[in-house]
């Protein structure tokens, strides 16, 4: 197992970096991925001084997905309790991706070259996600003899659409930035990395400057409705806003309308 820390963080004022940092094995994902990507999820989305967090990668691509050597610990012997062991490791290692989609900030994917299996699962838990033009995604799980399960198959018909969902679900085949784009997985191609991070922090930047409890109601908002349609969405909304309006954050954006200035939002 490797016990090296696989990620690198960098605090920019109220954004945070989360930088994949497995080069030399492509970023694969092992068990120390999962348990990190937990543990700092889970800090950022309490820490009041961030509000919004990129995730990107260092070396030749993004991630080439589950790391295939320390996931075979997992398979056991066939028993019966080996396979209920099995389940509940599954159970743990989507649980990391959950967090990301419920982390109260907003979380960038910035990737560049392969995004493969694993790493498509946890860009589908993100909120917003672009890429370099050299970047290239795979549902590989399909190719390899096992069902995508960290969330992929549940995750993707709603942000591409059933249709184009499933053509790349079942052929497992590779899908270019270009394409990405077209079918709405992405929503911006950048030249290179260099320009991927600029863009990234750009949107990062420009999520900041919003109120920080606002962005975190319109997410929350966003899953609910998701999840349990339109009209018990509506209500949701609905009841949030009465509870939450007005506020001090309000107040200020109307001042600073009226005093022709940037607003500044303290989340209160």
């Amino acid at each position: 197992m490797n016990n090296i820390d696989p990620f690198k963080i960098k605090r920019d004022g109220q954004i945070v970096w989360l930088t994949l940092n497995r080069p030399e094995k492509l970023n694969a994902m092992g068990f120390a991925f999962f348990r990190g990507l937990t543990e700092n999820i889970e800090k950022f989305s309490k820490d009041p001084d961030v509000r919004t967090i990129i995730i990107n990668a260092e070396g030749k691509g993004f991630t080439a997905g589950l790391d295939l050597t320390e996931a075979g610990s997992m398979l056991g012997q066939g028993s019966a309790d080996s396979r209920d062991a099995l389940r509940e490791k599954i159970t743990e290692l989507q649980e990391s991706m959950n967090i990301i989609e419920r982390c109260r900030k907003p979380v960038i994917a910035a990737v560049h070259g392969h995004c493969i299996g694993g790493g498509v699962d946890l860009l589908c838990a993100c909120d917003i996600r672009i890429a370099s033009k050299d970047a290239v995604f795979s549902i590989r799980e399909t190719r390899i003899a096992i069902i995508a399960d960290l969330g992929t198959l549940q995750r993707l018909p709603h942000i591409i659409g059933g249709g184009r969902f499933r053509e790349l679900a079942l052929t497992g085949r590779d899908f270019t930035a270009d394409e990405a784009l077209k079918i709405g997985f992405i929503t911006k191609i950048c030249e290179d990395r260099e320009d991927l991070e600029k863009e990234a922090e750009k949107i990062a930047l420009s999520i900041a400057d919003n109120p920080p409890l606002t962005v975190q109601g319109v997410k929350d908002v966003i899953l609910f409705s998701r999840d349990n349609g339109i009209y018990p969405g509506l209500k949701y909304v609905a009841q949030k806003n009465s509870a939450a309006l007005p506020s001090e954050d309000l107040v200020e954006a109307v001042g600073a309308f009226m005093e022709k200035r940037k607003p500044l939002f303290k989340g209160k």
